[in-house]
């Protein structure tokens, strides 16, 4: 690589700017309060993501929290694998280049992904072929919140919200001038080559950071027995990603600014051409033979030809976001007040779609989030947190599959959080009124498009009982309005990457959801469980219903029907000795529409199957050892024109090793996944023939903490 082609990296600009400013001698920390042998449960966790900044045992809630080794262990290449094997958690699967978390059977829109408390703002809620603007391996911890725990952050957390931690703005200076990681991995399925690193320093007030990382990965191989050979075609992924960040910070609190800059180039498997030239008549599709009325009942979603590639390579999404974000909290600011916090960003997104190395299509989402909240001291035992968020999203497609109008969606909110706290009961209530105006540009279109505004109010309330010394039982009830996106208003065009023609509807109302969720923990003893069932009866359900299908692809229009969810999570720990620990988990969730038309079925489409697995943990002074099996079942409750997926099961094995090289503690780290090579499809995905989940992959890595 040439000088001037390494200098426009992200990676190499942040390293220089972190060696620029760190120069000066500085005596490195021991690190080992930052690298602990296994740090999978930490007794004391504050939720971030919660307004109110509550311990994760007195949340309303289940919360999961992942960091230190098992964040490293469980790390991927995007978001939703990241997260995809914790209880009630899958992953969308759009090959190795894009996938989201799916909570409890929602995805999209209906689920929350932040910076720290600041909404990532890119396009991947609008389609599951779009990468999350976020790079997992910087990550410093991941939260996910489930139901009304997230209500301050809007109904479009009806799912939950994931909250993901790092250290691109410092919040305090060094103990010792400066610290930092770095860390080196590899994997076999994609051949997978990652560096990262991440370094804070400073003196006085001042403290700066840098961070960045750059993988290289190629077409992942799958499990044994695949009909269409050994790799995913497309499925390659490329990343370069920078942040530098600068800090004030003074005894009361900080205010610092980042600038992150992210490029990556990944393929889009199962994309087929075949159909580009269809359109509707009607409410029926025109493809050629196929005529006006006809309903040609075959497969799912495009599943059966996704992977057809003829003359045509697959395309290739190329990424590019410019991301500032201001971070800042002050205690005390005013008379009455604890606490003030603040969380602003601006993200200039774009991705090109190229195909046969021209760009197809263009997304582009110029966007800014600020949310500022103010912590009041106790009154009358009540303490809480009122605050206000404004949100900005200028949204605009070009191309061939530009099938979304230009659009100007203009949120804003205003909300309060609550808590009580009495003897072995802790209450929390909440409300969140939201304002959204929406600007269509109809003329580019050349539709009827009509400018449209919706109002909606969500409450919240909730207890935990601690009824002994060990256990506790937690209830929770919300109601939540979430509005319309503007995809769901508008959308009118072809749409490949899920063989669909999407049809908007100017006429859809907010949806309403009612959730009911209760969890019974045992959180002491050498026995600790967490068991958790939730209801969310939502009205006016949106989604995509299909009009008409030809071979697969599928004329879909937005339509509203009740729809009902419910489920169970949860897991179980017991500690067999101070070495030895074994933990069963599991999921479960049933998605149905409340009413149906005849021989119509009132399945909801691509709802994870259920999971049981066991795990054993083993830890002797530097080792930590893991070995676990997964069995995720059939899931053949499915909806019109869904296919059904068969079950598998996955074996996995892990291990790291603390150790110090050359004075600097260190983490070597390795594990097996699918371990039987078996071949393993995903039920949540659009493309799941297209691209099965990976084989047995080997990966190893290296991490140092100073």
């Amino acid at each position: 690589m040439s000088v001037s082609t390494l200098q426009r990296t992200p990676l190499a600009l942040a390293i220089l700017f972190a060696f620029g400013a760190l120069a000066h001698p500085a005596h490195a920390q021991s690190g080992s309060s930052r690298l602990q042998s296994d740090p999978d449960t930490v007794p004391t966790v504050v939720v971030s993501a919660s307004a109110l900044g509550v311990l994760e045992d007195d949340m309303i809630t289940p919360v999961t929290s992942l960091s230190g080794g098992a964040l490293v262990r469980a790390r991927e290449s995007t978001l939703g694998e990241t997260l995809a094997n914790q209880p009630g958690i899958n992953s969308s699967h759009f090959g190795a280049g894009a996938s989201r978390p799916v909570i409890r059977g929602m995805d999209g829109p209906r689920v929350k992904i932040l910076s720290d408390g600041s909404e990532v703002q890119d396009a991947s809620t609008i389609s599951p072929d779009h990468a999350v603007g976020f790079e997992p391996v910087l990550a410093e911890r991941i939260e996910v919140l489930r139901g009304p725990s997230a209500l301050a952050y809007g109904g479009g957390a009806v799912g939950g919200v994931v909250n993901i931690l790092d250290r691109k703005i410092p919040t305090e200076i060094p103990a010792k001038g400066i610290e930092g990681s770095a860390e080196v991995r590899a994997n076999s399925a994609a051949r997978e080559k990652t560096g990262a690193f991440e370094v804070t320093g400073g003196s006085g007030n001042i403290a700066v950071h840098a961070e960045g990382v750059k993988r290289d990965a190629g077409e992942y191989r799958v499990g044994k027995g695949w009909d269409e050979g050994k790799r995913v075609h497309g499925s390659y992924k490329d990343t370069e990603s920078g942040t530098v960040g600068l800090s004030w910070v003074g005894e009361r609190g900080y205010l610092g600014a980042a600038y992150t800059k992210e490029r990556t180039d990944y393929g889009v498997p199962g994309h087929g051409h075949e159909f580009e030239s269809c359109h509707p008549h009607g409410d029926h599709l025109h493809c050629g033979g196929h005529g006006h009325g006809g309903h040609d009942d075959h497969d799912d979603h495009g599943h059966g030809h996704g992977h057809e590639h003829g003359a045509h390579e697959v395309p290739v999404v190329k990424l590019d976001s410019d991301r500032w974000d201001i971070r800042g909290e002050y205690r005390n600011p005013l008379p009455g007040f604890a606490k003030a916090r603040l969380r602003a960003s601006f993200t200039d997104y774009r991705h090109d779609e190229l195909e046969e190395g021209a760009v197809a299509t263009s997304f582009m989402n110029k966007s800014h989030d600020a949310r500022f909240e103010l912590e009041h001291v106790p009154v009358k035992g009540w303490r809480g947190v009122i605050g206000a968020q404004t949100t900005r999203r200028d949204f605009n497609t070009e191309g061939a599959e530009a099938y979304v109008p230009p659009t100007v969606t203009k949120r804003h909110a205003v909300f309060v959080t609550e808590e009580y706290k009495l003897d072995n009961w802790r209450f929390e209530a909440g409300a969140r009124h939201e304002w959204q105006d929406i600007a269509v540009d109809s003329a580019k279109f050349g539709t009827d498009a009509r400018n449209t505004d919706a109002r909606g109010t969500s409450v919240a309330v909730g207890a935990v009982w601690k009824f002994q010394p060990q256990y506790s039982l937690r209830a929770g009830a919300s109601r939540t309005h979430r509005l319309p996106t503007a995809e769901e208003l508008y959308a009118q065009g072809v749409h490949l990457a899920t063989s669909t023609y999407e049809l908007g509807n100017q006429n859809l109302g907010k949806e309403t959801s009612n959730n009911i969720d209760l969890t019974l923990r045992k959180f002491e003893g050498n026995t600790t469980f967490s068991l958790s069932a939730f209801r969310n009866h939502v009205d006016n359900y949106i989604y995509a219903h299909t009009l008409d299908n030809h071979e697969g692809f599928q004329l879909v229009e937005y339509a509203q029907r009740d729809a009902t969810f419910v489920g169970l999570e949860g897991e179980v720990r017991h500690k067999f000795s101070k070495v030895v620990e074994g933990t069963l988990f599991g999921d479960y969730v049933r998605a149905r529409f409340e009413h149906g038309s005849a021989g119509e079925s009132r399945n909801i489409p691509r709802i994870p199957a259920h999971r049981i697995g066991a795990r054993l943990n083993a830890d002797w002074q530097a080792w930590h050892g893991m070995v676990e099996l997964v069995r995720v079942g059939k899931q053949d409750k499915t909806a019109d024109f869904e296919s059904s997926t068969g079950g598998h099961n996955m074996l996995n094995l892990g291990g790291h090793y603390t150790t110090r090289i050359g004075g600097v503690p260190a983490q070597i780290y390795a594990r097996i996944n699918n371990l039987t090579d078996e071949l393993a499809f995903s039920h949540t995905s659009f493309i799941k023939a297209a691209a099965p989940l990976p084989g047995r992959n080997f990966t190893a890595g290296l991490r140092l903490v100073f």
